[in-house]
C-alpha cells in the first residue's frame, strides 16, 4: 500500500470535473485554455484550489481517460503537488459494468476509503458502491460547473466523518 495509505483516497476525473465542457461553461471564470493532444480544453483553477484543499484529506488520484496526460499537463496549470498516481485502464473492460470499476477495484482494494469525483457515474457505479465493503463516497458534477465548492464540501465532510469513526468505538 501507499505510504499514505492512512488517507482516504480520492479518485479524480478530468473531463466534466477539472475540464469543463457543455452549455453553461462559463470561460469568464478563473480558469485557463491548454492544448492536450491537439485538443483544447478549459481547464477550471476553481477545481485545482479546491484538489490542493483536498490533498490535506485525502491521497489524489488521477481516475480519468486521460491516464498518464493528466500528470504532462495538470500539475503544472493547476498548481498541484505531482505526479499523482494514475489509474490506467484495460482497452477492453473484462466486465460489461463501468469501464473503470476494475482498475479502481485492484488500486484501492475492498476495504480503503474511497470517494471517485465524476461527470459520468452510471448506475453500475452506484451499485458497485453499494456492494464495496469499505467506505465509498460518488461525488457527480455537472461537466459545465465541475468540481465546485459543494463538492469539495461533501468530500472534506465525509473525510471528517472518516476522522471521527475510531474515536467513536
Amino acid at each position: 500500500m501507499p505510504a499514505n495509505s492512512h488517507k482516504p483516497l480520492l479518485l479524480v476525473d478530468v473531463d466534466g470535473v477539472i475540464s469543463l465542457f457543455g452549455d453553461g461553461v462559463d470561460v469568464r471564470t478563473d480558469g485557463a485554455w491548454v492544448m492536450v493532444d491537439g485538443l483544447v480544453h478549459f481547464i477550471s483553477q476553481a477545481a485545482g484550489d479546491h484538489l490542493r484543499e483536498l490533498a490535506h484529506d485525502f491521497e489524489l488520484v488521477w481516475c480519468t481517460g486521460w491516464e498518464e496526460r493528466a500528470n504532462d499537463h495538470l500539475p503544472r496549470v493547476l498548481s498541484l503537488p505531482g505526479p499523482l498516481p494514475v489509474l490506467t485502464f484495460p482497452a477492453a473492460p473484462a466486465t460489461a459494468a463501468h469501464w473503470k470499476l476494475g482498475a479502481i477495484d485492484a488500486h484501492a482494494g475492498p476495504h480503503r476509503p474511497v470517494a471517485w469525483v465524476d461527470d459520468a457515474l452510471s448506475p453500475d457505479c452506484h451499485e458497485w458502491a453499494c456492494r464495496r465493503p469499505g467506505p465509498t463516497l460518488l461525488v457527480p458534477t455537472d461537466p459545465a460547473r465541475g468540481l465546485t465548492a459543494a463538492e469539495a464540501g461533501q468530500l472534506r465532510g465525509w473525510a471528517a466523518e472518516l476522522r471521527a469513526e475510531p474515536a467513536a468505538r
